[in-house]
C-alpha cells in the first residue's frame, strides 16, 4: 500500500530535485507601500534557497529623495530549517515583517498606501527603452537602463545607471540620471527594469530592477529599486 506519509516524502523529494536542476533561487518582489508624504518607500523580496531549501526574506526602506537606504533600513532573515513541499518562502516574509514592525512604524509606512504600477516587463526582457504614462498627470516617462559588465568567472563585476526622461502634458521635458554606476557588484551578470511604480501623490517614481547573479545552479534573481523624487 502507498501510504500518504510515503507520498509526502516522494513529493518533497521531487520538489527538491526540481529546485536543484532548475534555475537558481528566484526571488519574489513585494511592494510594501509609502510614507504619508511619499518620500519613504518600503519593499521586500523572499524565496527559497536553491541549495539548502531554506526560506529567506529581505526588507528594505528607501529614502526617495536621497535614493538610498534610511538608517537601519535593511533587514534579512533565513529560516533555520528547510521548507516542506508546497512552500514558497512567504513564511519568512511574514516573520521578518512581524519582527521589524517598528521600522515600518518609524517612517509611517502603510502597507495599503501602495503606488500605481505604470509598467511591468514582459517575460522576455531586454534593455530597450521603457516608456509609460501616468494617466493621472499626463506625464510620460522614458527609462533607458545602461549596464556595464567587466571580467569573467569569479572576477565578474557589473554596474548600471538609468537615463530617465520626463515629458509633461504640455511637452516640457526633464532629464534625470539615476543610479550609482561607480558601485561594482560582484557576479551580477545582467540588470533589467522589471516594474515602474508611481507613488499615490505622483511625486515619487520607483523603478524595480531585476539583478541576475551567477550561482552554482544557474542564476539567482534578486531585486533592488532606484527611486526618483519628482
Amino acid at each position: 500500500m502507498f501510504h500518504s506519509k510515503s507520498c509526502f516524502y516522494v513529493v518533497l523529494g521531487l520538489l527538491f530535485i526540481t529546485l536543484k536542476v532548475g534555475a537558481g533561487d528566484i526571488a519574489t518582489f513585494v511592494d510594501l507601500g509609502f510614507s504619508p508624504d511619499n518620500k519613504v518607500y518600503m519593499f521586500a523580496q523572499y524565496g527559497v534557497q536553491s541549495k539548502l531549501y531554506k526560506a529567506w526574506a529581505d526588507i528594505f526602506v528607501i529614502d526617495v529623495v536621497k535614493n538610498n537606504f534610511v538608517p537601519g533600513g535593511k533587514a534579512s532573515l533565513v529560516h533555520n530549517e528547510p521548507v516542506i513541499a508546497g512552500q514558497d518562502g512567504a513564511g519568512a516574509l511574514y516573520q521578518i515583517l512581524a519582527s521589524n514592525a517598528s521600522l515600518a512604524n518609524r517612517y509611517g509606512i502603510n502597507y495599503l498606501r501602495q503606488g500605481e504600477t505604470l509598467y511591468i516587463a514582459p517575460e522576455e526582457t531586454t534593455n530597450a527603452p521603457v516608456e509609460c504614462r501616468d494617466f493621472k498627470t499626463g506625464i510620460v516617462y522614458k527609462a533607458t537602463l545602461v549596464e556595464s559588465v567587466e571580467g569573467t568567472g569569479s572576477s565578474l563585476t557589473s554596474s548600471f545607471y538609468i537615463n530617465l526622461e520626463q515629458t509633461s502634458a504640455n511637452g516640457a521635458k526633464k532629464n534625470y540620471k539615476v543610479g550609482t554606476p561607480q558601485v561594482k557588484r560582484s557576479l551580477i551578470t545582467a540588470y533589467h527594469i522589471k516594474r515602474i511604480i508611481i507613488s499615490p501623490k505622483s511625486n515619487a517614481l520607483i523603478m524595480v530592477i531585476t539583478m541576475q547573479k551567477k550561482s552554482d545552479n544557474d542564476f539567482d534573481i534578486r531585486y533592488m529599486v532606484e527611486a526618483v523624487h519628482l
